[in-house]
Parts: structure tokens; sequence; C-alpha cells
């Protein structure tokens, strides 16, 4: 079984070069994003087994990238595992989360190896 391979949505390429490195460290091979117009691109060209999901992005947020996920016609795709990474600046209740199809989501500053943990949960599905 190859690696699996996780797409980072992050506009802060601090964090999101943290995040590589931990998940590199996990045998995880990583793609990044910096913003929902950029993961609809990469998606488009390739296959991830899960995405982590900055919710505050420039030009698509999280939030509208995920439903457009969830609406594509590829069923593999449309059902890949969303764990929304949120400062919660807006104050998104599971709820919300939920009704765009987000899976799961973890709070910044980002507890690494609970992000390990919740990934390969879903990944091992």
């Amino acid at each position: 079984m190859g690696s699996k391979k996780i797409l980072i949505a992050e506009d802060s390429s601090v964090i999101q070069n943290i995040t590589r490195k931990v998940l590199q460290f996990q045998n995880y091979e990583i793609e990044t994003a910096k913003d929902g117009l950029q993961v609809l691109e990469a998606m488009a060209m390739e296959d991830f087994d899960a995405i982590l999901m900055d919710i505050n992005m420039p030009k698509m947020d999280g939030m509208e990238c995920a439903k457009k996920i969830r609406a594509m016609s590829d069923p593999k795709k449309s059902k890949i595992p969303i764990i929304a990474i949120t400062g919660n600046a807006r104050n998104y209740t599971s709820k919300d989360f939920n009704a765009v199809g987000i899976n799961d989501y973890m709070q910044k500053p980002v507890n690494f190896d609970d992000l390990v943990e919740k990934l390969s949960s879903y990944l091992e599905k």
C-alpha cells in the first residue's frame, strides 16, 4: 500500500510548513494549497486521501470549498474526509461544519498529536 496523500489547505505558510513536516514524518505524502480555489484545482488534477482545511482562507473559505467538494460528481472525490482547522473567528458550531460536509474539526493552535490521531482514524476506514 502506498503512502496516503494529504492536501493541506492553509493560507499561513508557517502553519502549512509545520503541518507538512509533522505529517511527512508520519509518512504521508503532502500537497498544499493557499485557498479554496487552489484546493479545487488540485483535486481536479489528482486524488487525495484526506484534506486539512483551514476555514479562514482568501478567495474561497473552507466552508464554501467543502460544499463544492461535496457537490463533485466523482464519488471518490466527493466523499474525501475533510478535517477543518479553525481559529473559529466566526464561531462555527459542529452543526455548521456538518451542514457543509466537514467530517471533523480542530481548533488552532493545532495539537499535532491529536491531528495525527484524527487523520489516521479517518484513513484506516
